[in-house]
């Protein structure tokens, strides 16, 4: 009778944890593309001659100079590259003045390395391109709000849309 008491208590409170409320369930919106081409070439496809041939992407806020950031080089349907970042980089707070709603940025360099090759000689070329990010984290979602590539704005969040940044160089 005992263990039949402490058995029924048991599974009484394992229903009672599982319930969950769906509304208090903070969704996460922070994967972010980036696509880059010039003149409708797509440079992120190291297969077509003046392309980027690497990319290296650095965590400015990091707390070493040389912070690399993971990202994952990926094609999309029409066979375009796009650059997918997750996550990584090091998030500073900087506006925490509204109890509801913080803001938070990362800054990451991205390093473009591009090889050109002519009848006689071949040069390469690396660009450096900066990239901010603000995050907003609210009680029901923690999301990018806004992008700059090289302080352009070129990403301000739509609800309900992915978070895409097309850049053209």
């Amino acid at each position: 009778m005992k263990n039949a008491f402490f058995a029924i208590l048991i599974i009484f409170a394992a229903l009672i944890s599982c319930r969950g409320d769906e509304e208090s369930v903070q969704k996460m919106d922070q994967i972010l593309h980036i696509y880059i081409d010039s003149a409708g070439k797509d440079m992120l496809n190291n297969t077509i001659e003046g392309s980027y041939q690497t990319v290296v992407m650095n965590d400015e806020y990091g707390i070493t100079d040389t912070a690399p950031v993971q990202f994952s080089l990926k094609y999309d349907k029409d066979s375009l590259r796009y650059i997918e970042y997750v996550s990584g980089a090091r998030r500073i707070g900087i506006d925490s003045s509204d109890v509801n709603s913080k803001i938070y940025q990362s800054e990451i360099e991205l390093i473009l390395t591009q090889k050109k090759t002519n009848s006689t000689t071949t040069t390469t070329s690396t660009f450096s391109d900066v990239l901010v990010l603000n995050y907003a984290l609210k009680p029901e979602v923690f999301r990018i709000e806004k992008a700059w590539y090289n302080n352009i704005l070129v990403f301000t969040k739509q609800d309900g849309q992915p978070n895409i940044i097309k850049v053209t160089k």
